[in-house]
């Protein structure tokens, strides 16, 4: 095993000299001489295996070493960070040891998280109850509460459906590299900067755990002098919490027909763009909360704005589209541009800085399109499996839960040798399973217009308050709601003007996103063919639009002729390319670990 971690240590620096700090304390995930020491045993080949939930390394298979845990966890997201700690909690609470890592695709805990977020401490207050005395970065409470409708010029006041008081304005990003730390103090191992590429499976199909990429491939596919083979992560358990329409999660939906076996709808989605600025003083309202819906959306797509005012005159603001929109001209980057000169949010921006932007799908078929979560050998957990309550327009509270859940689940059937098959019973008793259910037909109520939307939601909301004795349900997948060209209208957007709206490739230089650009392209196409012969003639390029970083351009080859160029670089880990694609053509893969949006306040 001596020459697994001296690996993995190297390639954790040269990570963290890259992209920052790879680990919430400051340093590589193996700290210190004492912690590698620890963990490599007697630095031979293959280290004795440990009893009393220690870790065990593997020899190698297949030019990659293995290390055994009891329980994997990939996504160091608030599901996967809750997942761990409560793990490791109970381990205390019980007297029995188990041992439990996390592997992030991200430089750092929290490099990849991107919400808006006012935040509910339920599921924290249950987690963590000394929070408020352990400097967590949730400090700055809700202070106001306001929903508009808007048009071109006007903002009409509505009344708000939304209840946030005891709520927080605060940065996901943040809270997640709080709950790294957290987790960390605990025992729980946590690997930034490697990405979890592949499932692994026994012969009888039961997953074992998780193989991270191989590390230093040309775009060609040879080795470059940096090569270093991925690692095997395997568990007793695994828990898939990659966020929103993660890719081993979708793999293995598919592969256990888990939509099918609970009869779930297909999930529906949106994209979310935001940006954070720092605003004049005298304008600033910390915990102040705006919502819109309207303009600059038309009535027959779903989606509206959030403004938070965060502490250090800091706001957050952003735009969120259905992902279900039809006409293939609208370009999601641009309405949030266009939105932004709207005279009652512009007054508000002026004589600002941006400081961050970023951009990422979430999840909106709600209680109707939870698959069954759990799989031979593990459990799907947060908004992988899709728990946000969209009326609320807030999921961090119940991924939190769903983790815990997982937790508790997993927990009974390490030391008691009962079935994971309790975290369904223990989602169906809790109060992620009434929250939804109460909210299930808001949603699917705006697939019939703005209007409608609102008068259905409306009597939901104030009236039956989520007892009508029936569910509505979505309409086609988000891909298929794509209509062809010839049936609209090209969009004219106005040019960024450098003060209010930008360029993309200057809001790309704002998330400091970065990949390593001599890799293979993790976007691939199952049919090259496709987006010449299909997605331009018919649908005008849409991927060209729909992707908020620039990632897909019809450039002229040396023949005149529009070919599809995929700048890989610049992709922002949101997934919209893997949803909204017409003919499901594009597959969203990890690229190496590390790569991607460094977020720090987001």
């Amino acid at each position: 095993m001596g020459r697994l971690l001296p690996r993995i240590i190297c390639i954790s620096r040269s990570r963290a000299s890259r992209s920052g700090c790879v680990s919430p304390n400051g340093c590589s995930p193996f700290r210190d001489p004492a912690h590698v020491s620890r963990v490599s045993g007697s630095g031979s080949s293959r280290a004795p295996r440990f009893l009393g939930g220690a870790r065990t390394f593997g020899s190698e298979t297949g030019g990659r070493e293995s290390i055994e845990y009891d329980v994997v966890v990939v996504g160091a997201g608030p599901a996967g960070l809750s997942a761990a700690i409560r793990l490791k909690q109970l381990c205390r609470e019980r007297d029995f040891d188990l041992s439990v890592c996390v592997v992030e695709k991200g430089a750092q805990v929290g490099a990849h998280v991107l919400s808006g977020n006012v935040f509910e401490p339920r599921a924290l207050n249950e987690l963590l109850p000394d929070w408020r005395n352990e400097e967590a970065p949730v400090d700055v409470p809700v202070s106001s509460d306001k929903f508009w409708y808007l048009t071109k010029d006007r903002a009409f006041a509505l009344p708000c459906p939304f209840d946030n008081r005891g709520n927080y304005v605060i940065s996901l990003s943040q809270l997640t590299r709080w709950m790294g730390v957290k987790a960390e103090e605990l025992g729980v191992e946590i690997y930034p900067g490697f990405a979890a590429g592949e499932v692994l499976y026994d012969s009888n199909d039961n997953v074992v755990g998780i193989g991270t990429n191989d590390m230093g491939i040309s775009k060609d596919g040879s080795k470059k002098e940096t090569f270093q083979h991925g690692v095997e992560l395997k568990g007793k358990l695994t828990l898939l919490a990659e966020g929103c329409r993660g890719s081993l999660s979708e793999k293995i939906i598919s592969k256990f027909n888990l939509r099918r076996k609970v009869q779930a709808q297909n999930q529906t989605y949106a994209l979310g763009i935001k940006e954070v600025w720092e605003i004049d003083e005298n304008k600033h309202e910390p915990g102040a909360v705006l919502h819109t819906l309207g303009w600059p959306l038309d009535h027959k797509t779903y989606g509206g704005s959030f403004l938070y005012h965060m502490k250090d005159r800091q706001v957050s603001i952003g735009l969120v589209i259905a992902l279900n929109y039809q006409n293939p001209y609208l370009n999601p980057y641009e309405e949030f541009q266009k939105f932004k000169h709207h005279p009652a949010i512009k007054s508000l921006l002026e004589g600002g800085t941006v400081i961050q932007y970023g951009a990422r799908t979430l999840n909106e078929g709600g209680f109707q399109s939870i698959p069954y979560p759990v799989f031979p050998g593990g459990a799907i957990v947060g908004c992988s499996a899709g728990f946000l309550n969209v009326p609320k327009i807030k999921g961090t509270h119940t991924a939190m839960k769903s983790g815990m859940l997982a937790a508790e689940a997993a927990f009974s059937v390490l030391s008691e040798g009962s079935s994971m098959e309790v975290y369904w019973d223990f989602l169906r008793k809790s109060w992620i399973w009434k929250e939804l259910k109460k909210s299930r037909n808001y949603r699917p109520a705006f697939d019939y217009g703005l209007l409608p939307g609102l008068a259905i939601s409306g009597l939901e909301h104030y009236l039956f308050k989520g007892r009508l004795p029936f569910t509505l349900k979505h309409g086609k997948p988000d891909h298929e709601a794509t209509n062809v060209a010839k049936l609209h209208t090209p969009i004219e957007y106005p040019r960024a003007d450098g003060i209010l709206s930008f360029d993309v490739p200057t809001s790309l230089h704002r998330s400091n996103t970065n990949h390593e650009h001599d890799q293979p392209a993790h976007l691939r196409l199952r049919d090259p063919t496709i987006p010449e012969s299909v997605n331009l003639p018919e649908y005008a390029g849409p991927e060209s639009r729909y992707c908020p970083a620039r990632v897909y351009e019809y450039v002229p080859d040396e023949k005149g002729e529009l070919k599809l160029q995929i700048n890989a670089q610049n992709c922002l880990h949101c997934k919209a390319c893997d949803i909204k694609d017409p003919k499901q053509n594009i597959e969203w893969t990890v690229p190496e670990g590390g790569g991607g949006p460094g977020y720090t306040v987001m």
